[in-house]
């Protein structure tokens, strides 16, 4: 089995030319761009009887990547790039099961608190990077009804003075956690930070050779990088103030890949040629998504995954995610393997920093100017 290399011998042009128009169509309709014709799109809550149950999304072992022979590693490659058609993944992989629960039962304890508790740990000017965001305020870029969800959010600080924290400040400013209400917050969840981004660091090393760049290519943008990760409660959606609310409306995240380690309840869907496909893992694996940086700097020929979250009856969910975000300032620019005369170049260069804070914009975190009230 081949591994794919945008711009390599070892995959058949046919193939190649296959797999990016695939990608490519499925880009054109993600729902963020282009728009359609009218304008944004309504938020409608989905009828869950119109889920496709066969899933097109491949499992995958990041350990025998590392370990493994290299007709091993290339059976891995390849499996992640045809995966990644959808724009997800399921890996294996071997976070501590420890810290999962422990982090997971710590945060239920976080969103269980009366909301004044709660509200004291929103951080102004944060604009959904540190502290504690409230229900009914982020909004995807394709609907005008908030999301039905409140959210946590934290990520590694670096040291006072260093030139990110001056040129960046509401992205790495001091971090907020709940310490006062349950301490040692903030050393359990920057442990499973940590460890979570080491997991996504790896990752992307089995994309880098997939695109036939060198296996730390990412690792270089990831350095002081602005991981975010952020839990998410959505509460029963019998409490919701209108029919017109889901837990989170159909979008495509901003960053390059994110990580979903376990979630409490099922919701999460992922659209798949105009289908939605339920997201169901193997025990032990990781569900890793793609996001538009990455769909920038491939040209393309991995799209962003995009998903929905839907409650099927009553019910609360919680989960963690995180997204994995390059440095600030790094320019993303498309990888020249990935930009041939089947693909030709689709995206200028632009910064990380810029195309976020369009984003952090379009769902409704600018708190000094939000697009709804």
């Amino acid at each position: 089995m081949s591994s794919y290399s945008c711009g390599s011998d070892e995959i058949s042009r046919e193939s190649r030319h296959e797999w990016s128009s695939r990608a490519r169509n499925q880009a054109d309709s993600r729902g963020e761009w282009p728009a359609p014709s009218g304008g944004r799109w309504a938020a409608v809550r989905p009828s869950v009887s119109f889920v496709s149950q066969t899933t097109p999304i491949l499992d995958v072992d990041l350990p025998a990547f590392e370990n493994g022979d290299e007709a091993t590693r290339r059976a891995v490659v390849d499996g992640t790039m045809r995966s990644l058609a959808t724009g997800f993944v399921y890996v294996r992989h071997d976070l501590s099961e420890d810290l999962l629960d422990e982090t997971y039962g710590r945060l239920a304890d976080f969103f269980a608190l009366p909301r004044d508790r709660k509200d004291r740990y929103t951080v102004s000017g944060a604009n959904g990077q540190t502290g504690y965001t409230g229900l009914l305020v982020e909004t995807a870029a394709s609907s005008d009804v908030p999301d039905w969800k409140e959210m946590l959010n934290w990520s590694a600080p670096v040291p006072e003075g260093h030139p990110l924290r001056k040129r960046f400040p509401h992205r790495y400013g001091e971090q907020v956690l709940p310490d006062e209400d349950l301490p040692g917050t903030t050393e359990l969840l920057m442990a499973f930070h940590e460890a979570t981004l080491g997991l996504q660091r790896r990752v992307l090393r089995i994309l880098a050779v997939g695109l036939g760049v060198h296996e730390i290519y990412f690792d270089v943008m990831l350095n002081d990088g602005a991981a975010l990760t952020r839990a998410l409660h959505y509460p029963s959606m019998d409490a919701a103030p209108g029919d017109e609310h889901v837990w989170a409306a159909e979008h495509g995240d901003i960053n390059l890949i994110t990580a979903l380690p376990r979630a409490t309840a099922p919701g999460l869907q992922v659209k798949v040629d105009d289908s939605w496909v339920e997201a169901s893992p193997p025990d032990g694996h990781v569900i890793v998504n793609t996001g538009i940086m990455l769909d920038h700097l491939t040209n393309g020929l991995i799209p962003p995954g995009i998903h929905r979250v839907v409650a099927d009856g009553p019910g609360e969910r919680h989960s963690v995610v995180q997204f994995c975000h390059p440095t600030p300032w790094t320019m993303l620019a498309p990888i020249p393997t990935c930009v041939t005369p089947e693909n030709p170049l689709r995206y200028p260069t632009i910064t990380a920093s810029d195309r976020l804070e369009q984003v952090i914009w379009e769902i409704n975190l600018v708190e000094s100017g939000r697009r709804l009230d």
